[in-house]
């Protein structure tokens, strides 16, 4: 970080992830991918094996799933799902929520913003005592808040990869949030942004290999 930044560090604690941070991620994305609405949607999303409007349906279906776990009037920890998905082809992700593909990326884009609208009001009023599963583990309100920015903004930087229009890097705040809530690894020495990039297989850090496997962290981090 260069001397006269004043952004926090990935490592250093910018305080927990909000609704209001979930909302911020979904605006950011939806505004930057707007200017894609005439676009090849069926183009891969930046290196992923998906096509930007599967990645888009998985996006969505990810911020319903983590508002519908816990959220539940019966949040539970154990590992079964009741939810029934289809996959649009054989290499697809696998989803409950889908977009008309007759209402275009207009609607797929109105979509996302209606499930992040779901999981942003269920942070909010959710207890924070709450848990839920996760496959990288039990988590609360604000951990599931935490899955929602990450995967937002990780999926807007492959989309507009993919689409061919610019995505501005997050605010360093809402990405320091996210970063210390899931990723108790994040380099000491990073602003967040590039920090999560490159935790997540999508960049480079100077003197770091590349990564491939990667995780994040859902358990509360002990205060």
């Amino acid at each position: 970080m260069s001397a006269e930044s004043n952004t926090p560090t990935a490592a250093q604690d910018p305080g927990p992830v909000t609704a209001d941070d979930v909302a911020h991620a979904v605006h950011l994305t939806v505004t930057a991918l707007r200017a894609a609405l005439g676009a090849d949607w069926d183009v891969p999303a930046g290196s992923l094996e998906w096509t930007c409007w599967e990645t888009g349906e998985h996006l969505a279906d990810d911020l319903f799933w983590y508002a519908a776990k816990i959220g539940s009037l019966r949040p539970s920890t154990d590992d079964r799902e009741a939810f029934g998905w289809t996959r649009r082809r054989p290499e697809g992700p696998a989803n409950t929520i889908t977009a008309d593909r007759a209402a275009g990326p207009a609607g797929l884009l109105q979509v996302l913003q209606d499930c992040g609208g779901l999981l942003a009001a269920v942070a909010r009023a959710t207890p924070a005592t709450a848990r839920a599963h996760h496959v990288f583990g039990v988590s609360d309100p604000g951990g599931f808040a935490a899955m929602g920015v990450v995967e937002t903004l990780l999926h807007a930087h492959d989309l507009a990869q993919g689409l061919g229009v610019p995505f501005p890097p997050p605010p360093a705040d809402l990405c320091a949030r996210a970063l210390h809530r899931l990723f108790p690894e994040a380099p000491e020495d990073a602003e967040p942004w590039p920090a999560l990039l490159w935790l997540t297989g999508r960049g480079d850090l100077p003197g770091r290999a590349r990564v491939g496997k990667w995780r994040w962290y859902g358990a509360p981090r002990a205060t």
